[in-house]
């Protein structure tokens, strides 16, 4: 009889790792097709209580697909829409404000020179904070993510075949509860904290966006209402959304008004988003994450890295899931959830539908 020894866990840690640089890998070669569909499942989840209610309500069988469709291509075409105004205004405003930025370099260089600092070096400094740069940074995102969008053709033609198939698909989880029921518990709970995640974030980033484009009209930031949409977009990047979306407003806020409207501006994003996603907003979305703050940061630059743009916004929906298919599926993952929730094993595994 052979003696079979365990693996060294040593072993076992640099097969999992190299397992996980090749399938990101794969991923990301493949990124084309599998953001749209990643991003369709995703919508789909978002709608799926609508479907639910017109079915509870004994709605027509072809409502059940027609309206959550609808829904989506709205929410997609807006979002396209916005997306290609926002790169039209950025590359429109980085030439319009270049004599106001080439006037507060002249007046950074004599402040310099009054305070006994002006060097060649210091000069040089400030002479290389070109707003072009950060307003191509910018729009080089919004580019990115509307490249995305411009497969509508492909998103549209999954979302309408996810619609149709999610009926089906549902049934069978149901049916599927009794010989796996790990697993089925896991993809509910997946879906279940994806949606309560997208709803708690979009309702308050709407909340944000409002009273930001708000701050910005009475302090004269040009085009508010464009600068709000765009912190509602950003809202769904983790840790640093709220810097993407506050950079292009202050730099306005600086070439429109100075550094005093430049500071007016921060001190309103920083106020606005502090009590709102600080204070507000995780009384309300509590635990249904499961992810802790290391985590949800690595989850960004992960995503982002492997996916672009759209992995950054969708971040913590892909975490859910890997989440879900690795972790919450594993009768032994209660230490792995405890790692990445950072709470006591067993409080974050999903309760079995």
């Amino acid at each position: 009889m052979t003696d079979q020894r365990p693996l060294p866990r040593a072993l076992i840690l640099l097969l999992c790792a190299a397992s996980a640089v090749i399938t990101l890998a794969g991923v990301r070669e493949v990124g084309s097709i599998v953001g749209p569909v990643l991003l369709a499942l995703v919508l789909v989840l978002a709608v799926s209580p609508v479907r639910g209610m017109l079915q509870r309500h004994g709605a027509p069988g072809w409502t059940l697909v027609a309206v959550p469709l609808a829904l989506v291509l709205l929410l997609l075409l807006g979002m396209v829409a916005i997306l290609t105004l926002s790169v039209a205004q950025l590359a429109t405003l980085a030439t319009t404000y270049s004599s106001q930025f080439e006037q507060l370099v002249v007046d950074a260089q004599q402040l310099a020179a009054r305070l006994g600092i002006g060097t060649d070096q210091v000069n040089q400094a400030i002479r290389s904070l070109d707003p072009g740069k950060i307003f191509q940074l910018l729009q080089g995102f919004a580019a990115g993510l509307l490249g995305v969008f411009s497969g509508l053709v492909l998103i549209v033609v999954l979302l309408l075949a996810m619609c149709l198939d999610a009926p089906g698909f549902s049934r069978l989880l149901r049916k599927g509860a009794a010989r796996r029921p790990l697993l089925i518990s896991a993809l509910t709970g997946f879906a279940r904290k994806t949606r309560r995640y997208l709803v708690v974030s979009t309702v308050f980033g709407l909340i944000c966006s409002a009273l930001d484009a708000t701050a910005l009209w009475l302090l004269g930031v040009p085009l508010p209402l464009l600068w709000g949409v765009l912190a509602l977009i950003t809202n769904y990047i983790p840790n640093i959304g709220f810097v993407i979306g506050l950079i292009p407003p202050a730099l306005l806020g600086l070439l429109v008004g100075g550094p005093k409207t430049l500071l007016l501006v921060i001190l309103s994003y920083i106020l606005i988003n502090f009590v709102v996603q600080s204070l507000i907003q995780p009384k309300f979305l509590g635990d249904a994450v499961g992810l802790s703050t290391t985590m949800t940061l690595l989850s960004l630059l992960v995503w982002a890295f492997v996916l672009g743009p759209l992995g950054a916004l969708l971040a913590i929906p892909l975490s859910l899931l890997v989440r879900a298919l690795l972790i919450d599926s594993d009768p032994e993952g209660e230490w792995a959830a405890a790692l990445v929730s950072g709470h006591d094993p067993g409080e974050d595994r999903p309760s079995t539908p």
